[in-house]
């Protein structure tokens, strides 16, 4: 009886490996399938009827490539004025101006032509203990508000998309020579991310 514990705890482990090998590639497969089928459901369900037969990823076709033509219109001179023009009228607007702002900025210092989390930087956040943190300079210049020697710093939070802004002293402050995407990486993946 006390032999077949040892056997059952080995099995045990070994399950436990294999959940470690496959959990990940799978939950990831799975997750793009689901965004893949919700996105392409979406897009193709208005003009499934005129449709003879049905093609698989034809909505994320035709998705990506009016996303890509808005984006190839927004740059040219007829479509600015009208970008503009909605630009002001959503801030305009008291409610809908915060959030319209916020998720332009947000998505704009992700692919926007001044991408905001470039400068990935080690800060000492506790002098005593010598306590650090990875972040990003979104703002180096923080006269406006009345902040000298200061400089802002994000700092992504751990398995999550969320994070904290720092006014942070620039001698607390070193540059990592690292590319922003693998400091990204190391960050949210908790430290276990190699860089």
């Amino acid at each position: 009886m006390k032999k077949s514990k040892p056997f059952f705890k080995l099995l045990f482990k070994y399950f436990l490996q294999g959940l470690l090998f496959i959990a990940p590639a799978g939950i990831t497969i799975y997750g793009v399938f689901l965004l893949f089928k919700y996105i392409d459901g979406f897009v193709i369900s208005p003009i499934a009827e005129y449709l003879p037969f049905k093609i698989p990823g034809l909505g994320i076709i035709i998705l990506l490539g009016i996303i890509t033509l808005l984006g190839f219109a927004g740059q040219t001179i007829f479509i600015k004025p009208l970008r503009i023009f909605l630009d002001k009228f959503m801030e305009s607007l008291p409610l809908v101006k915060v959030v319209y702002s916020a998720l332009k900025d947000f998505l704009s210092a992700f692919v926007g032509q001044e991408k905001k989390f470039n400068k990935p930087v080690l800060v000492k956040v506790n002098t005593i203990s010598e306590l650090e943190k990875i972040g990003f300079i979104t703002t180096e210049d923080l006269t406006e508000l009345g902040i000298k020697d200061k400089v802002s710093v994000y700092f992504p939070h751990s398995y999550n998309f969320s994070g904290e802004m720092f006014i942070v002293p620039k001698e607390h402050i070193k540059p990592l020579n690292i590319h922003p995407s693998e400091a990204m990486k190391f960050v949210v993946s908790g430290g276990i991310t190699k860089v």
